[in-house]
């Protein structure tokens, strides 16, 4: 197989996908992460939402696992994942997403606009943040300088 040259970083948006409100959500930092010049992997946009897709088949077993190997593959096809982390607790399927993303040895961003945490010490889960290092925003002026940075560093 001939390898292209990719233009332009991948960049996955991992987060909830489960309501109009986190669908429109991921849709506003698309449009961010496309701003600062970078390729998005978006999965609703990509593969579609388990309740949209679900009225395609009775085979809820193979969807499940369309969605997932779906999901994995542009995990592994991207050059950085944001996780998108607000909530009292991140949402299971993005917290997967980063720990296949780190592992794959991506650049790994969070995203928290959100205040809450779930230690007394104020930090978010350990796993998490070992995996984001110091690649944290908290607001969208953040996140465009360090996507930023990102687009123009030569990634491994």
């Amino acid at each position: 197989m001939e390898h292209m040259k990719k233009s332009k970083k991948l960049v996955y948006i991992a987060g909830p996908l489960f309501n109009d409100m986190e669908c429109n959500r991921n849709t506003q930092i698309k449009d961010i992460v496309e701003a600062v010049g970078l390729d998005v992997y978006l999965p609703q946009d990509k593969v579609g939402r388990f309740s949209d897709l679900s009225g395609e088949t009775n085979d809820k077993k193979e969807l499940r696992k369309r969605i997932f190997d779906n999901d994995l593959s542009g995990v592994k096809a991207c050059d950085i994942i944001l996780c998108l982390l607000d909530g009292r607790v991140p949402d299971e399927g993005t917290c997967v997403e980063l720990g296949m993303a780190y592992v794959l040895g991506k650049v790994c961003v969070g995203y928290k606009t959100d205040t809450r945490s779930m230690t007394l010490e104020g930090y978010d889960n350990i796993m998490i943040t070992e995996c984001i290092g110091g690649n944290i925003a908290s607001n969208k002026e953040e996140l465009v300088s360090i996507l930023k940075k990102l687009s123009q560093r030569k990634l491994a």
